[in-house]
Order: C-alpha cells, then structure tokens, then sequence
C-alpha cells in the first residue's frame, strides 16, 4: 500500500488506516522513541499515542512542508519527547506546582526562539546531507552515539570527532550570523 493510501485512509477515519500505519510503521516509531523512552511499555504506550494522535489530526499534515515518513517521525519524537518529561516530572516528585512559573513562553520569547531556529535551520542546511543527518540522529533524535557508530560502520571516536567538527562549524555560522 502506498503511504498516499494509508493518508487517505486516515483522513477518511477508516479503522483499517490505523492497522496498516501499525503494521507498516511500528518499526520506524520505535527506532524514533527507543533511544528517548528506555522502558519498553513506555514506547508502546507512546507508539499507541502516536496512531491515536495521527489519527485525531491528519488534516495538520501538509505534503508540501515535508515527506509522510519526515512528519511522522517528528510527531513520533515529539510524543516520545513529551512522554519522558512526563515521566521525569512524576519521578522528581511535583506537587509544588503551584509555586512554578507557568512554562508557556511569552510572545518575546516565542519569536526569540522561532529566530534562533530559523538560524539553526539555515545554518544546518549549509552543511553535507551526511553532515546533516549525523547531526540529527545525535541531537533531534537522540541516538546514542554507539548506535549511529554502528550503523554508519565508523568508531564511536570518529563520530564524535565528526560530531564536534559539525558543532564547531555551526557555532562559527550562528556566530557569523549574530554579528553580520
């Protein structure tokens, strides 16, 4: 079935939609979650999330921003993402909740932060696709380095060599950029 299908699927709110995203994708959102979320009924529970938040809201997904398998990979991040904060929050224990500043950023804030990644995103795209996909799989999807070493057949050395090298080059762009 091709993922055009399966959208049209979901978007139709066709229960056989969800069985085929399970099917054809449980092993992608695992690859996405498992280095986020370590216990193994945390990413099921966040894999169940994500098929029932894919299927609450299809019409957010727009073909021309991005692939079918990009965006589920990110809204797959994102739950796990949100699902270990929840988590750490239960472990450290906050009922003094009431005493925390809201967490809701201010609209200053906000645009501050949506400047910095448009920043980011420029930056990033100034590098080699290889650079680039190694720099996501440390830093957005969370892989630990052994695994991407392994993957990639490198040493755990030299992808944390590459890793620092693109670090390094990003700082100068962002810094470029801040002062020009």
């Amino acid at each position: 079935m091709k993922d055009q299908t399966l959208i049209d699927r979901l978007r139709a709110r066709d229960e056989g939609g969800v069985e085929e995203l399970l099917t054809r994708y449980t092993p992608l959102m695992r690859y996405v979650v498992s280095p986020i979320l370590p216990d193994k009924r945390d990413q099921e529970e966040c894999i169940s999330e994500v098929a029932l938040r894919l299927w609450e809201s299809m019409d957010q997904y727009e073909p021309d921003r991005g692939s079918w398998t990009a965006w589920l990979t990110a809204v797959t991040r994102n739950a796990a993402l949100n699902r270990a904060r929840k988590n750490r929050a239960q472990r450290e224990g906050e009922e003094s909740l009431p005493l925390v500043p809201s967490p809701e950023f201010t609209p200053e804030e906000q645009m501050l932060r949506e400047e910095a990644r448009r920043q980011l995103r420029l930056a990033l795209e100034g590098l080699s696709h290889r650079d680039r996909l190694l720099f996501y799989r440390k830093y957005y999807y969370r892989q630990p380095t052994q695994q991407i070493a392994a993957e990639l057949g490198m040493t755990t050395r030299a992808v944390e060599g590459k890793l620092y090298r693109i670090r390094k080059k990003l700082r100068t762009r962002l810094e470029g950029e801040e002062h020009g």
